[in-house]
């Protein structure tokens, strides 16, 4: 196969194809018409004696071909756009780069209406896809190149994945007034004797405040557990539940009269809330322009 028979574009549509595994979809994505979209896959089929996509029911799923070949095309289509940036010089105010963002509610909450303020002053023309998945799922749409960047909490991660702290975020107590005691402070006895609201995207009934007391032998009861920040300062109410939880979640919402906030009865260690991104595109400028706006925000 000589690489001058080949129209190099074929590739961007395959890769968008093998990500959608929608030929709407994808013209959507790349600008393009669906006839235009079902020929370029048709010279694919042929150029690679391959079916790439096969129709299973209702869904259509990858060839085996396919998925071998989605990662190494990422990574392909990523140094060539690093090679061209390398002289080409991102100007924000005139791109029109779509960038998808992976992270939580609480990222949705604390970070996204920053930064799409600064977004639309200074690129306007810039598309955000925000996108919501597990720890896990946003490190392998990371890898497959799904995605542009990651926001969250991540212990560890993978060699080939780069990261950026934003800030360090501390965990704050929720409570009714009614439920502490005469004395208005708010001690282990009593946080242990009261039932929790835990959040957890995955349904864990173990978060960072769980393993601190198993660290010392104590346990508390988890008595509701839900997967949103958002949601859960409202699930208190008029309740004897305590909610520990990131500082910052409770900035961002109207809090009730009969709720108090208060410092947690036990050395639960702050976290840093990061950036994630696929070592590909550390040099390309305008994902490097995109973590600037980012770390700037976080300030």
């Amino acid at each position: 196969m000589l690489l001058r028979t080949i129209d190099l574009n074929l590739l961007v549509v395959l890769d968008a194809l093998l990500t959608e595994k929608h030929v709407t979809r994808t013209g959507v994505r790349l600008h393009l018409s669906q006839p235009a979209i079902s020929h370029s896959l048709s010279k694919l089929r042929l150029l690679l004696n391959d079916p790439l996509l096969i129709r299973q029911g209702n869904e259509v799923v990858l060839s085996t071909l396919a998925q071998n070949l989605q990662a190494p095309l990422k990574v392909i289509l990523g140094q060539i756009e690093t090679l061209l940036g390398q002289s080409v010089d991102f100007v924000p105010g005139e791109s029109q780069r779509t960038f998808r963002v992976a992270m939580s509610d609480y990222g949705a909450a604390i970070v996204l209406p920053k930064l799409v303020e600064q977004l639309r002053v200074l690129a306007p023309g810039i598309s955000l896809v925000v996108v919501q998945d597990s720890r896990l799922g946003m490190l392998e749409q990371l890898e497959h190149g799904k995605i542009d960047l990651a926001l969250g909490v991540f212990a560890t991660l993978p060699e080939f994945l780069c990261s950026e702290v934003l800030f360090e975020e501390t965990f704050t107590c929720l409570l009714n007034r009614s439920v502490l005691p005469e004395s208005g402070v708010l001690d282990l006895d009593t946080y242990l004797k009261r039932p929790h609201v835990l959040v957890s995207m995955d349904g864990n009934t173990q978060g960072e405040v769980d393993n601190v007391l198993r660290a010392q032998g104590l346990q508390r009861h988890v008595a509701v557990n839900v997967p949103h920040w958002s949601a859960a300062p409202s699930v208190i109410g008029d309740t004897d539940l305590i909610l520990t939880v990131a500082t910052r979640t409770l900035d961002s919402l109207p809090l009730a009269d009969s709720l108090v906030r208060l410092p947690p009865p036990l050395n639960v260690a702050p976290f840093n809330y990061i950036q994630v991104w696929h070592q590909r595109f550390s040099d390309d400028p305008g994902h490097r322009w995109l973590r600037g706006v980012l770390r700037q925000i976080s300030l």
